[in-house]
């Protein structure tokens, strides 16, 4: 087996290397202490693993052994049958010109008698899971499209050793086994531009032109390789669509069958249940002890470990496209932190910027507030002078909040790539599955954001998100937020205003504006966001819906109608999203399903009648939600929305004196000052009222003008410009002391 590099992350269970065991050394680790290790003839090409696992038959005959061995990520097992005048460690489903890892002390003992025998049935791994036990170290389960191994080690450590020899037999062989076939650039392959800088500078230019020209180049080359990357990995999608693996034929043979990748999906985790089938000798049963999916057991999928599941779908039958996320998510199961890297596979010159994933410890303990306290005291007053504590505030402003909806940019990205090739469906599922993400964020948050002061700005400078984004505060009567971002190959700007109707115990909130979307081909979609209801605004436990029908709609080939639905109380599957995408002529081309504070999958088969996209068999992966935060707060913010209001020395010393991060009562509520949090909030809300009067003097917005036709607010430029010199010339200190005069 050739060494293949290739990225991979680190699971609680295992540490695997990608090289594999060399003759004279000892194999990768392996706890086991009684695993042997038997050599084949020199110059052998691959490495197999093997030995005797306890294979759960039926109720009648029980667990019985079977002797397995794996070999070219291909799982085949066979019956034991002792051969008193047959020797050497051959065995059925595999070659005997490989080195021949053992894994257990019976498999040694049995390895010497055993004859060969033909292949009970076989596994292929790339479109197998597996999972342990939780209930038992010793068992295991390996999930494929048509069977359900349940398997027994004779201990722990066989156990470790069986599941690190999947993992690793399954991406190295994936990727070893198109890696002759199909050019690809590495991505560790590095760039000089020391010629060109002393050429250039011969010609005496100056070091700020240098730099520059350097930094253009580089980043031709890197749009270069990323390109030849996706053409690459859309080479493996469509390998993988037609790849074979092998089934059992009823004379006992094996025989090659295809596997559609439309009948299974390997990226999702759904009950594999419904997927086990009978065998000529052995009936697959399910063992409802350890078969109940809701115990918290770990699924061993490649597509959470390594690359080369990360391969961009060119195509609509591909179910490859799992949506791994450019950023950071945190693996609860071993306490690891895991980068993904969709994007940074094929461009490593994006910047690696650590941020926090936690908000800081409060100074103050909280005290509970009663709103029928407030509602009390505040009878007789001018309810325009009365200020809602910040206890029912969560520290982020609105113009944050809309800086939350583009945590899944790199499904822009994704979209934008997917164009560039022609794959104009995948560009609008993908930009489906960014319009339903935004709201994923919302589930149990049951704190409001700062209403900002006419003028307030936030900036968000992502560069290893590749994003930059700007919004601004541009009107208090109506109130109005405008915004603007800028990813790799696409802008994304809108203005929002809404528009709320009060209904006693809860609040319906319409969303008025146009979200717009453009690639730089000149593809452009455009929606509308769903309405929102906020229920048990004065008793019981607040919790927010969204509903209604979003239409995506494009100017060229494809739009999309997603519908969300309408809550009821006997509603079992809540928050579901359906929809399909269609052509110019009215032709569905596509359909969606999903939950919006959960996935969204993408299917051929109509999904109007069903409730579920376990319900659906084919259905592949668009968008799943990032896993909650490790240190939570009563805000119940995720690991992204944490790192919003994050304010470091370097960063406070660019930002205008507009900007979010520098309010004082939001920074208060944030370390838990909690006393000067209020004094500070209605400090500025007094300055607050004065907004109507400073617009009906003509004050205008700093970065956004107002579009003569539509009335809609666009971004005018100058603000990164202006960052870059320092210069802050006409932005008021609005947070600062006023006079009410």
């Amino acid at each position: 087996m050739t060494q293949s590099s290739h990225h991979h992350h680190h699971h609680a269970l295992c540490c695997l290397s990608a090289a594999p065991p060399q003759p004279d050394a000892p194999p990768t680790p392996a706890p086991e202490p009684a695993a042997a290790t038997a050599t084949a003839a020199p110059g052998s090409g691959s490495v197999a693993v093997a030995g005797v696992l306890h294979k759960w038959t039926n109720y009648g005959r029980g667990w019985r052994e079977r002797w397995f061995s794996l070999r070219d990520g291909v799982l085949s097992y066979s019956k034991i049958r002792s051969d008193a005048g047959g020797g050497g460690a051959a065995e059925g489903g595999i070659a005997e010109d490989g080195e021949v890892r053992l894994i257990g002390g019976a498999s040694a003992r049995i390895a010497g008698d055993r004859r060969p025998e033909k292949p009970a049935g076989v596994v292929c791994l790339k479109v197998s899971a597996f999972r342990e036990s939780k209930s038992d170290d010793r068992r295991f389960y390996i999930f494929s499209p048509t069977k359900t191994l349940h398997l027994k080690t004779d201990s722990k450590d066989d156990r470790v050793a069986w599941i690190e020899a999947l993992i690793l037999a399954r991406s190295v062989y994936s990727l070893r086994s198109f890696s002759g076939r199909i050019s690809f650039v590495q991505s560790d392959v590095s760039v000089s531009t020391a010629r060109l800088r002393n050429r250039m500078r011969q010609e005496g230019l100056n070091e700020s032109l240098i730099r520059d020209c350097e930094q253009i180049m580089l980043s031709e080359f890197s749009s270069y390789r990323k390109r030849l990357k996706l053409r690459y990995e859309d080479h493996l999608s469509l390998f993988g669509s037609s790849r074979h693996h092998f089934e059992e034929g009823k004379d006992g043979n094996i025989i090659q069958g295809a596997l559609s990748r439309n009948e299974f999906s390997s990226s999702r985790r759904g009950n594999f249940s419904e997927y086990s089938t009978t065998e000529s000798d052995d009936f697959e049963k399910q063992d409802g002890g350890d078969l109940t999916f809701e115990e918290e057991s770990t699924f061993f999928d490649a597509a959470d470990y390594f690359t080369e599941s990360n391969s961009r779908s060119s195509a609509m039958s591909s179910s490859t496209d799992c949506g791994v996320h450019s950023g950071t998510n945190i693996d609860n199961s071993g306490g690891l932190e895991i980068v993904n890297v969709q994007m940074q596979d094929s461009d490593n010159m994006l910047p690696q910027i650590k941020r926090r994933s936690k908000l800081p410890e409060p100074t103050e303990k909280e005290k509970g507030i009663s709103l029928w306290s407030i509602i009390k005291d505040s009878v007789g007053k001018d309810l325009t002078r009365v200020c809602l504590p910040v206890y029912f505030n969560e520290p982020l402003s609105s113009l944050q909040k809309c800086f939350e909806d583009l945590e899944y940019s790199y499904l822009l990205d994704q979209a934008y790539e997917h164009g560039k090739v022609g794959n104009s469906l995948m560009r609008i599922l993908k930009v489906a599955a960014f319009a339903v993400s935004g709201y994923a964020s919302s589930v149990a948050r049951p704190c409001k954001p700062f209403n900002p002061l006419l003028g307030e700005t936030y900036e968000a400078d992502f560069p290893d998100r590749r994003i930059r984004f700007f919004a601004e505060k541009v009107s208090h009567h109506p109130m109005l937020i405008a915004c603007h971002s800028e990813g790799k190959g696409w802008k994304f700007w809108g203005d929002s205003n809404v528009k709320s109707k009060f209904w006693g115990q809860s609040i319906q909130v319409d969303p008025v504006g146009v979200l717009t979307l453009e690639f730089d081909d000149g593809e452009i979609f455009q929606w509308s966001k769903v309405t929102t209801t906020i229920n048990n605004l004065i008793l019981g436990k607040m919790y927010c819906n969204h509903h209604g029908t979003m239409h995506i709609k494009g100017n060229r080939q494809y739009s999309c109608k997603l519908k969300f639905k309408e809550p009821s109380l006997l509603d079992r599957n809540p928050r579901l999203v359906q929809g399909f995408v269609e052509d110019n002529d009215g032709k569905k081309a596509s359909f969606l399903i999903g939950k919006w504070d959960e996935n969204m999958y993408y299917s051929n088969l109509d999904t109007s009648k069903i409730r579920s996209a376990d319900q659906l068999q084919g259905a592949s992966l668009l968008w799943e939600k990032n896993k909650p935060s490790p240190n939570p707060t009563r805000y119940n913010l995720s690991s992204f929305a944490i790192t919003l209001n994050e304010l470091t020395p370097e960063l406070q010393e660019k930002l205008p004196p507009t900007d979010s991060r520098l309010r004082p009562d939001q920074r208060h509520l944030e370390n838990g000052e909690y006393e000067k949090a209020n004094t500070e909030k209605l400090r500025l809300e007094r300055r607050q009222r004065m907004s109507t009067k400073l617009q009906d003097n003509g004050w205008k917005p700093r970065w956004f003008e107002q579009d003569a036709e539509d009335g809609t607010y666009h971004y005018k430029g100058g603000y990164w410009e202006a960052r870059d010199q320092g210069r802050w010339d006409g932005c008021l200190n609005i947070f600062g002391e006023f006079s009410e005069t």
